[in-house]
């Protein structure tokens, strides 16, 4: 079973396995330009109301994406601490 970014609840981190291709949206690339490559730590900050935007801290920035967007990036376990 693949798990995804969007699947954690704020206060969660795990780490970034891969990126899902992304049918020509070309938003992967920008995915990896803004940290999530393999390996990175990412810690869900918090969500809006309305669930969507997330806010998740990765490699020191504070990143909003979309449940979309959050979708095409596949983590691992859930890892304890900050």
């Amino acid at each position: 079973m693949v798990r995804t970014l969007n699947e954690l609840r704020p206060g969660e981190s795990a780490r970034v396995r891969g990126l899902l291709p992304d049918d020509g949206r070309n938003i992967v690339s920008r995915l990896m330009d803004l940290g999530f490559t393999r390996g990175a730590r990412v810690r869900c900050l918090f969500a809006a109301p309305s669930g969507e935007p997330r806010a998740y801290r990765v490699r020191g920035a504070a990143i909003a994406l979309r449940r979309e967007d959050a979708g095409l990036v596949c983590v691992g376990a859930r890892e304890a601490g900050a």
